[in-house]
């Protein structure tokens, strides 16, 4: 696969050389799911498919930072940039990690809604994801699936993997090449590469490692339905050792998020995001302000947090949740801004049979959570943890 420096900068160069040259990354069992991911891991990083040329999957989903948007973007990276270099998003990018795991958008017998990527949970498999950046006006904003198409087949190495992988006549209908670029890429982020399982916290169900007594602690905390609750929506498996844990069970939920006023402000808007309510199969009112619950693997390298990139810290977020179950003034208040929290973006639907559901925590157990959180982080990405 070809790199240009240009895309070299967007990531570290090590990783990037790592990721070409090493077939492990995007190896399969079945031969042709393979060939499709390496077809897909060249088209993640070839920015052909925006209007500019000036951006690719990897440019918002960087592979040595976590698959996030590591750029400031002028809004503390709480947003990303589109191909034009001015437009803004609303939302914070996710992390493209573990995405492959998000199961297929669907109401659950409790009656929450799960699933689905996106924030709102409106693409149902990564492949109709992948179908939506190239086309959005604000991300790499070209016109139609005929323009992306043309510009696939500028190129003959991708002209004979798509015919050999999709059939020839996949390039005479711009709508199925476009599709079949969409595959290739849900193939390629369905590899290990994405998702290896390898975290200070995997290492130590495998018995490979011990945890220190903070991040016991912690561990102990986050799995207590007693002491924190956080399980309730990061747990996907019913057994706190189960191994492949995502940490998300992918329902929606409105935590009362205040709206983020630097980013509404660098893009001149104040409306009002109400989440869930623009999925469209959502009509409800009542699921105005819910947002999906995210995975929590690297969450300790991949801030800023929330839909809207609202917090910096992680810190900030454990005290957030906090904020509902003590009455002290002191927790009454955001450490980022020295004010109390602000209102909810979405007042309504509030959680808050999850929120008030346990005891105030002291330092001592908030930093606890914060140490096992940060045991998450993919073994790769252990050089970019804050230090304690």
């Amino acid at each position: 696969m070809a790199v240009t420096t240009c895309k070299a900068r967007l990531f570290g160069r090590g990783l990037l050389l790592a990721l070409v040259l090493a077939g492990t990354q995007v190896s399969a069992s079945d031969p042709d799911q393979e060939a499709k991911a390496r077809l897909g891991q060249q088209l993640f990083f070839d920015p052909i498919l925006s209007q500019d040329r000036t951006q690719s999957c990897a440019t918002c989903h960087v592979p040595d930072q976590g698959f996030m948007d590591a750029r400031d973007n002028g809004v503390a990276g709480s947003a990303s940039l589109g191909d034009d270099g001015h437009s803004l998003g609303n939302r914070n990018t996710p992390s493209a990690g573990y995405a492959a795991l998000t199961p297929e958008f669907h109401l659950k017998a409790n009656g929450e809604y799960a699933g689905g990527l996106f924030w709102d949970g409106r693409a149902n498999s990564l492949a109709e994801q992948a179908m939506g950046p190239p086309l959005n006006p604000v991300e790499m904003a070209l016109p139609d699936a005929a323009t992306a198409a043309e510009r696939l087949l500028e190129k003959e190495h991708y002209r004979q993997q798509f015919a050999q992988l999709y059939g020839e006549a996949v390039s005479e209908d711009p709508q199925a090449l476009y599709e079949a670029m969409a595959d290739a890429i849900a193939a390629f982020e369905e590899t290990d590469f994405f998702a290896p399982f390898d975290s200070r916290y995997d290492r130590y169900l495998r018995g490979e490692v011990e945890f220190t007594q903070q991040e016991e602690l912690g561990r102990t905390l986050f799995f207590s339905q007693q002491f924190t609750n956080c399980n309730s929506c990061h747990q996907l498996h019913t057994s706190p050792r189960a191994e492949r844990e995502t940490f998300s069970n992918y329902e929606f939920h409105n935590i009362g998020v205040p709206a983020n006023q630097q980013l509404n402000a660098a893009r001149n808007s104040d409306a009002v995001d109400t989440g869930l309510f623009q999925h469209p199969q959502i009509d409800d009112p009542e699921h105005k302000g819910k947002f999906k619950t995210p995975s929590l693997r690297n969450v300790a390298v991949t801030g800023p947090y929330m839909h809207n990139g609202v917090f910096q810290d992680l810190r900030t977020v454990v005290l957030f949740y906090n904020q509902y179950n003590s009455r002290s003034p002191a927790r009454q208040i955001n450490p980022e801004t020295g004010e109390n929290w602000a209102a909810p973006e979405v007042p309504q639907n509030l959680s808050l049979d999850l929120l008030e559901s346990g005891p105030a925590l002291d330092d001592r157990r908030i930093d606890a959570l914060v140490a096992f959180l940060k045991t998450l982080t993919d073994q790769r990405y252990e050089q970019l943890l804050p230090e304690s």
